[in-house]
């Protein structure tokens, strides 16, 4: 139990206060992630898949499993379908989940640091203050999840956003301000259509070719992001920081709400 409440409060507190923070790098630190804890099994493949296909139906035929707080670390667990499955506080890094199925499945605090999820699908999964630096999600589906989760480093090529809610949690912050945290993430080609990234951090994200239309991206963090032929037809930009952000075209700028009302327009970096 006191293990399971040093790690929530660890993943909770890694996604606090504002977007310039390094909080959960910081935090990191202090968590051995090369400890038996953090690297290591304490089931099969075998196993973990006897038990998603022995967990009970619900409506619609829906299984759902209970792997909370499992130790899940360093496994194959590409192509299984953990849809509906409750992972919260689960350890995944380094797991191979490619293809695997989180349609929405629990993943709440979850640890999912360097875990392969190519082409994964998290369809409406919920990812609050799950760890998933560095992980692997080209080509991921993640359409309408809710994510308040860190992906700083991760990869999402090509990966879909549409609908995804990434913003802060303004109704909940007891220990800070909740929110995606997407430093430094891959986004080239990903589908960001209709997300909701108000507030969440995307510093020095790749976001070249980017589909952005009609996103809230109010107050969200994008120093040092690259939006390169970015789509971002009636994308929200009110008290967004652009401050050294690389803007797409003029032409793709004008189809763009409330850029007079950004942040830091003036020290944006202009397309050669």
């Amino acid at each position: 139990m006191l293990f399971r409440l040093a790690f929530a409060f660890v993943s909770m507190a890694a996604l606090l206060v504002h977007p310039h923070d390094a909080v959960s790098q910081d935090l990191l630190r202090y968590v051995d992630l090369s400890s038996p804890e953090m690297s290591t099994s304490e089931m099969t493949r075998t196993e973990v898949d006897a038990l998603l296909k022995a967990a009970p139906q619900g409506p619609g035929d829906q299984r759902s499993a209970d792997l909370e707080g499992k130790r899940l670390s360093h496994l194959d667990l590409s192509g299984l379908d953990f849809s509906g499955s409750n992972l919260r506080l689960a350890r995944l890094n380094r797991t191979n989940l490619k293809g695997a199925r989180f349609d929405r499945a629990i993943l709440n605090q979850a640890w999912l640091i360097d875990a392969d999820l190519t082409e994964a699908s998290l369809v409406k999964a919920s990812l609050l203050s799950t760890q998933m630096q560095r992980a692997k999600l080209g080509g991921a589906d993640l359409s309408g999840a809710r994510i308040t989760g860190d992906l700083s480093g991760a990869s999402l090529i090509g990966a879909k956003l549409a609908g995804a809610d990434l913003s802060a949690d303004m109704r909940n912050q007891s220990m800070g301000l909740m929110r995606g945290v997407l430093k430094s993430a891959d986004l080239r080609n990903a589908n960001l259509s209709g997300a909701n990234l108000s507030r969440t951090n995307l510093e020095f994200a790749k976001l070249q070719n980017a589909n952005l239309a009609n996103c809230n991206l109010n107050h969200a963090y994008l120093a040092g992001a690259d939006l390169s032929n970015a789509n971002l037809a009636g994308a929200d930009f009110t008290e967004t920081d652009l401050e050294s952000t690389l803007l797409p075209s003029a032409a793709a700028l004008a189809e763009a709400r409330n850029l007079d009302k950004a942040r830091n327009l003036n020290l944006a970096r202009r397309p050669p």
